[in-house]
């Protein structure tokens, strides 16, 4: 047997082995799936340092499009910035998806406590309004854990709301670094995005596309 035949029954015997684990692996999810048969609306947290917290919302939102599932969006914080989910939200999907923008910027930029409280209130009470709208089945609050932990917003009330007031197959996506624990543990589902490099410790600045 050459070395070309050689390799050729080594793959063969490789591509066994890797069918037969994938045929064991298929059988257990396929019965771990058999029990998952319920539905509800989710709480869902996207927090911690790393980059990627709004954009993972903005996906689901893409996704709610695509699947004709009415959908809105509250912004808080970022009110001064033209993001391109905004811009592509309000441009072209404004039937399909509400956006609500609150908020007169970033809080180190407003330097005025009680503006930020008063847009966080009064995007928390768009918020409020939108959930309880049974026809809209998925809502995003996007940075609304920066207003909860600077105290803008009573983090008592919003999870009170949120496992109480929401429907039960609406989604919330509240997202934002440094969730409260009070939120994290009132969620079905959470994901920590972690910092490992980031462009901007070397001197980038935010770009289009990447950032906003």
């Amino acid at each position: 047997m050459n070395g070309h035949q050689e390799k050729r029954q080594k793959d063969i015997e490789l591509n066994k082995i890797h069918n037969q684990k994938m045929q064991k692996i298929k059988a257990a999810r396929d019965k771990l799936m058999a029990t998952k048969t319920e539905e509800k609306g989710l709480i869902i947290v996207h927090t911690g340092s790393g980059k990627g917290k709004s954009s993972s919302g903005f996906g689901m939102i893409m996704r709610c499009i695509a699947h004709n599932i009415p959908c809105a969006v509250v912004q808080f914080i970022k009110g001064t910035w033209q993001t391109g989910e905004r811009e592509f939200l309000e441009k072209r999907f404004q039937k399909e998806c509400i956006f609500i923008v609150s908020g007169e910027g970033f809080t180190w930029e407003t330097q005025n406590r009680e503006l930020d409280i008063s847009a966080a209130k009064s995007g928390w009470e768009k918020a409020k309004e939108l959930i309880r709208n049974s026809e809209i089945k998925f809502m995003l609050l996007d940075e609304i854990n920066i207003a909860l932990r600077y105290d803008y917003l009573d983090i008592n009330e919003v999870v009170d709301f949120l496992l109480h007031e929401k429907p039960f197959m609406t989604h919330v996506v509240l997202t934002g670094r440094n969730a409260k624990d009070e939120l994290i543990e009132a969620a079905d589902l959470v994901t920590e995005m972690s910092l490992i490099k980031h462009p901007f410790r070397d001197g980038i600045k935010a770009q289009k596309g990447i950032e906003f």
